[in-house]
């Protein structure tokens, strides 16, 4: 599980030579530009220097593998969004040949398209159009055409046929206007236009069939209604004996990476971790993908990385993954407060106030980590979380552990991006804001630090679900259910003296002035984050759904947090830290109780009561409140770019970082590294 766009500070530091003089001189620069909701921000991977030359290149061939299949989660967000890609990045490319005005509307679509890896807002769910008009948008495509773009017209279309087609799926908010949509009394599959479902299916028809043993690849397929039937259309590279199947060309580019990797592992192990995602991406098996996890997760090497079809939030169902690949390294210096945590994670298992037989017994540490990130595609790029928890299958977490990263780069950078204005806007008093700014990045980074290596690392399912894995049984409501909880278990742990002897405060006082910040900025985050969502009337996006079932429940069944109103403007108070602790802990219980029994009714009785639906009116007045401070609703990244070093025979010996401080440059290069694929 991923904890996403909160934003939280580190103190960072400047490894190489050149950096640190840009940084004396204050010329590093992270604000790139706004694009529609979205501050674009460059991301610097200090320390990449500092590893060995076989390192580099390990993280090389990573970042490559990355790389070329990023293409695959374009087409999962909508089975034309690849096609309206090319077709507008074409136009980028030659805008000189377009208008000036109708281009600048161009540009800033098809740079909203790049960071949200699609046409509909990673927040809302929700489909954005140009600001042009359909018969600007034609007038423009044909002088691109005209000027030497390359527009595809694949089987013979012609460029107006072509066009036409793409309008609705272009222009038409109306038109399939939601990505994922889990609103209740709809048919979540027939009015999602995520790609993970074809044919006209609708959600009963893929739950029976599913029920009925139909799905053998729940993770990684495609899903067909064909001649009546249904069929799964599995994503795999295949070889001599397994059929090539759905996204073959990508898998097998990144296969052909991975095995340039190989010799560049840092220990058998890992490269063993390697051959096993190879294996899983020609098979499709998720018997293989399991193996590859319970390796991946036993791996402690200093290049570490994530690749696959990992994280479910797109599918409706919380079944099908997205595409994402991420590739680090350890940053020593920060991971103190990982592994210390990580070595208390039994007495914090211990202290969880749920039942004791949803307690798991932890014989060995979780690998935690403080890394910098050189890469991140799919799911994990342009937008990126702050912190990462896997895997995601709750047997093995079980059985074999976890493995929980903090991507420090991301946060530095949000940090270095971030004022004090909204908190300045919407906290209840001084006092709040006074702690905020003299511990609010030791909270925030201990929530984060929580969240991961004991929050989702913690619990086991009940025997009732005869070691099926609790998603299962939770279609739809799941990923929110679990990213409340990884967040109450930090909320809860909070107060825990055991956090003065592992170093976080000084003392116990400075620790109630931690737990309080992490308190006010839990209860906050429920006001702040409506300014992200524009007119939605309800939450899509899960980790939003999280943070206000928390606050809302919270506010609703006690009194320990007051709606106050003060100068026409709303504030949530917290007038009781000890009673909010309590009710922290009776509904950490009770979601802990739905997951690990599975419990549908239960899910759907929480999360439709206190996750879903947003007072309008409150949400306006936070949108309006916010509007003169100018904020970005949410932060998208510009990698580092990785070169190769060659020697005379063509071999790579070494790999530079550069950082190309430009979204559209290096989008146009991904594309053009991706563009011979398909």
């Amino acid at each position: 599980m991923i904890l996403s766009t909160l934003m939280l500070a580190y103190a960072g530091c400047s490894s190489d030579k050149k950096e640190a003089q840009d940084q004396q001189a204050g010329e590093r620069k992270y604000k790139l530009e706004l694009v529609g909701p979205a501050q674009v921000v460059q991301l610097y991977a200090d320390g990449f220097d500092k590893l060995s030359p076989k390192e580099r290149i390990f993280a090389y061939y990573l970042y490559q593998a990355s790389i070329v299949a990023r293409d695959i989660a374009i087409d999962q967000h909508h089975p034309a969004a690849l096609e309206v890609r090319d077709l507008v990045e074409q136009m980028y490319i030659h805008r000189s040949a377009v208008k000036q005005d109708v281009a600048d509307k161009i540009v800033a679509y098809v740079k909203l398209f790049w960071v949200n890896n699609g046409f509909y807002d990673n927040l809302t769910s929700k489909k954005f159009v140009p600001t042009c008009s359909f018969e600007e948008f034609v007038e423009a495509v044909h002088a691109v055409q005209a000027a030497g773009g390359q527009v595809d017209l694949a089987g013979g279309e012609g460029l107006d046929a072509k066009l036409q087609r793409l309008k609705p799926v272009m222009f038409d908010p109306l038109h399939q206007p939601m990505l994922t949509d889990k609103t209740p009394g709809h048919d979540w599959i027939k009015e999602s236009a995520v790609n993970f479902y074809g044919g006209g299916l609708r959600y009963n028809d893929v739950e029976r069939w599913a029920a009925a043993g139909g799905e053998k690849n729940g993770l990684n397929s495609t899903v067909i209604m064909e001649k009546g039937k249904i069929r799964e259309d599995v994503w795999r590279a295949g070889d001599t004996a397994i059929p090539a199947g759905r996204y073959a060309v990508p898998l097998a580019a990144a296969i052909n990476y991975l095995e340039q990797a190989l010799p560049f592992a840092s220990t058998p192990h890992q490269a063993e971790t390697v051959k096993a995602l190879i294996t899983y991406y020609r098979t499709g098996n998720l018997d293989d993908f399991r193996s590859f996890n319970i390796a991946w997760v036993k791996d402690s090497s200093n290049v570490d990385f994530i690749h696959g079809f990992i994280e479910v939030y797109l599918d409706p169902r919380g079944q099908k993954a997205e595409f994402e690949a991420s590739v680090y390294f350890t940053d020593p210096g920060q991971t103190a407060l990982m592994r210390n945590l990580a070595a208390y994670a039994q007495h914090f298992e211990d202290q969880a106030p749920w039942r004791d037989e949803y307690k798991k017994h932890i014989d060995r540490s979780p690998i935690a980590n403080v890394v910098n990130v050189v890469v991140g595609t799919g799911g994990t790029g342009p937008a990126m979380p702050i912190g990462i928890n896997l895997p995601n299958e709750q047997s093995i977490r079980e059985q074999y552990g976890s493995k929980s990263v903090l991507l420090h780069n991301v946060v530095e950078a949000y940090d270095k991006t971030t004022g004090t204005e909204l908190l300045k806007e919407t906290a209840w008093d001084q006092g709040e804001i006074d702690h905020a700014v003299q511990v609010g990045t030791i909270a925030d980074n201990l929530h984060t630090a929580m969240h991961e290596v004991i929050g989702h690392g913690s619990g086991k399912a009940s025997p009732k679900l005869q070691g099926k894995d609790p998603s299962i049984f939770l279609p739809g409501y799941y990923n929110t259910l679990e990213e409340a909880r990884a967040d109450l278990v930090a909320l809860w742990n909070a107060f825990d003296p055991v956090l003065v002897t592992i170093g976080v405060a000084k003392d116990d006082e400075e620790l109630r002035r931690i737990g309080e910040t992490m308190y006010q900025s839990a209860i906050r985050t429920a006001l702040t984050q409506l300014r992200r969502i524009g007119k939605s009337d309800q939450l899509e996006e899960d980790h939003l759904k999280n943070r206000q079932l928390i606050a809302t429940y919270a506010i609703r069944n006690s009194d320990a947090v007051k709606v106050e109103h003060r100068d026409g403007k709303t504030y949530y108070h917290i007038t009781d830290y000890a009673r909010l602790h309590d009710v922290f802990g009776k509904l950490l219980a009770e979601i802990m109780r739905i997951k690990a029994e599975g419990d549908l009714a239960g899910a759907k009785a929480l999360v439709d009561a206190y996750g879903l639906h947003v007072d309008a009116k409150l949400r306006d007045e936070i949108q309006e409140r916010v509007k003169s401070l100018n904020l970005p609703a949410y932060s998208a990244f510009v990698m580092p770019k990785l070169e190769p070093v060659m020697d005379p025979s063509g071999s790579v010996v070494d790999v530079k970082v550069s950082y190309p401080l430009d979204l559209a440059t290096q989008m146009l290069e991904y594309s053009h590294l991706t563009g011979h694929l398909r």
